[in-house]
């Protein structure tokens, strides 16, 4: 049984979200104080669903102290999707974000894409772009150095790498790596997608373009 950890400041808000969850057979722990926390308590935990605004410590804050210590997925509740927002959530390492007023059921359905993803056990490796990636740790690899991918970013190379020259718009992606379409998803890869080329750019590499007004590829004269 999955566990989940749930931090809002709104009690209502937080019975409506683990009644939901637990329908579907998860296990959920609840907290209203970001500020009680502790990265080694979220070590146990399968997924962390943090609410962005909250008195005292925030999401955003609470993220970026346990990040490090935490290598489960963490979605943010927010009512905050503008651009700035989405950058800097996804620059703490943030794997998704949920927009409220949200429906239960895309609650739901994003957090067991997750858990599902969680549990992929791919047993082979694949270079492309000079790029190796080991399918089975999840791992990126430019030359001796491990690419510092999250979970999200790192499934959305593999994908493009595996499909190298074919297009994807931004929803097509978010479908292949999360499971599912959702309002909002777009930003949210377009988002990953600057996080990854950044951190590809520090190992000399540029392998993803731009189709503009399509989307995304991995270029295809780049496997090696």
């Amino acid at each position: 049984m999955p566990k989940l950890l749930v931090v809002d400041d709104d009690p209502d808000m937080l019975d409506l979200v683990r009644a939901a969850l637990e329908r579907d057979g998860h296990q959920v722990d609840t907290e209203t104080d970001a500020a009680t926390v502790q990265p080694a308590r979220c070590r146990m935990y399968d997924l962390l669903l943090l609410d962005v605004m909250m008195p005292g410590e925030d999401g955003f804050s609470l993220c970026s102290r346990i990040r490090a210590e935490v290598d489960c997925p963490i979605l943010f509740l927010t009512a905050r999707a503008e651009d700035a927002a989405l950058i800097q959530g996804f620059g703490l390492g943030a794997d998704d974000y949920i927009k409220k007023p949200f429906r239960i059921a895309e609650l739901c359905a994003r957090v067991n894409a997750h858990l599902r993803r969680e549990l992929r056990q791919p047993t082979h490796t694949l270079r492309r772009g000079g790029v190796r990636f080991d399918m089975q740790a999840k791992a990126a690899m430019a030359g001796e150095h491990t690419l510092p991918l999250t979970k999200s970013e790192y499934a959305i190379c593999e994908y493009l790498a595996l499909h190298a020259g074919q297009v994807f718009t931004k929803e097509q992606l978010y479908e292949a790596v999360f499971g599912f379409d959702a309002e909002g998803d777009a930003s949210a890869v377009a988002e990953h997608i600057k996080n990854i080329r950044a951190k590809l750019k520090t190992a000399g590499l540029s392998p993803i373009e731009t189709v503009w007004g399509v989307g995304y590829k991995w270029q295809k004269d780049s496997v090696l």
